[in-house]
């Protein structure tokens, strides 16, 4: 991950491959402690948000949970600023063995070379 107060797109891959790698530490070290992830989906306009390192790395560990296998393949990233994107196709197999292929993205917010703000997108499949 980068040490610089400015995001990489070399920042951004880093962060994919640690979710690739179910690695709660690397992901949770790109994160500010005072970080929120908005999900894809949830009660809200916003998905569920999740506020706080604690928090925040509770509910990656859940995806985890919710579909083992999970992956985030053909990554695209882009960053201006201190707003970044990254788009990426989610695929998997929930623990009922449903199989998941959804494009989506996060966009970010980053402060002091850190993620603040994670908020996902995805694809609705019928």
């Amino acid at each position: 991950m980068s040490d610089s107060n400015s995001p990489t797109v070399e920042f951004l891959e880093a962060y994919g491959e640690a979710w690739n790698d179910h690695d709660a530490d690397r992901i949770m070290a790109a994160m500010a402690d005072d970080c929120i992830f908005e999900t894809g989906g949830g009660e809200t306009a916003w998905g569920d948000r999740h506020e706080g390192a604690a928090a925040v790395r509770a509910r990656v560990e859940q995806v985890w949970g919710e579909i083992p296998d999970v992956s985030f393949d053909d990554a695209r990233h882009f960053i201006s600023g201190d707003r970044g994107c990254s788009e990426w196709i989610l695929r998997g197999t929930r623990t009922d063995g449903t199989a998941v292929e959804v494009a989506g993205c996060d966009l970010f917010t980053f402060r002091d070379g850190k993620i603040l703000v994670k908020s996902s997108y995805l694809k609705n499949r019928r």
